[in-house]
């Protein structure tokens, strides 16, 4: 049997032989000025067509004076890598993977999803805001257009 399409590589020339071929870790330290606040706020720069998995990891519970919701997505569909969840419900030792805040110690990984055109990847704040908390949020990445590219945008 052979096939007509070439084996993707990377830029040492290793085979990319997984969609969760690499993986890129950013930390968030949530303050209400800054990275807690009512806003988007872009966690991974995408460049190009790439497929793409996010979950996060609380290394500190999440505080508030009120009820903030979280959720990752894209510019125009916010919630289509991991559903709204209430913040302050994300307590230190869980992974946030979707809307269930039960996850201690372990959760399923979510679904890859098709990233086009460089759309970023945003954690986005609504209801209030997130005075204290850490996250590390992953994404495990394959890219599919040859520019396809994510990097880590710093937090703020």
């Amino acid at each position: 049997m052979t096939f007509s399409a070439s084996i993707d590589r990377d830029a040492n020339r290793q085979i990319i032989s997984s969609n969760e071929a690499f993986k890129l870790e950013s930390t968030w330290t949530f303050a209400a000025a800054t990275t807690g606040a009512i806003a988007a706020h872009t966690v991974f720069t995408v460049t190009g067509n790439v497929l793409a998995t996010v979950f996060g990891i609380c290394d500190t519970t999440l505080t508030s004076a009120g009820a903030p919701t979280i959720e990752m997505g894209l510019t125009g569909n916010t919630a289509v890598l991991i559903a709204q969840s209430v913040a302050a419900s994300l307590a230190d030792g869980e992974v946030w993977v979707d809307a269930t805040m039960t996850r201690v110690g372990a959760g399923a990984v979510p679904a890859m999803q098709a990233v086009n055109d460089g759309n970023d990847i945003i954690l986005t704040v609504a209801t209030a805001t997130i005075t204290a908390g850490a996250i590390d949020f992953y994404c495990l990445f394959r890219p599919l257009s040859s520019d396809g590219n994510i990097t880590v945008t710093t937090p703020a």
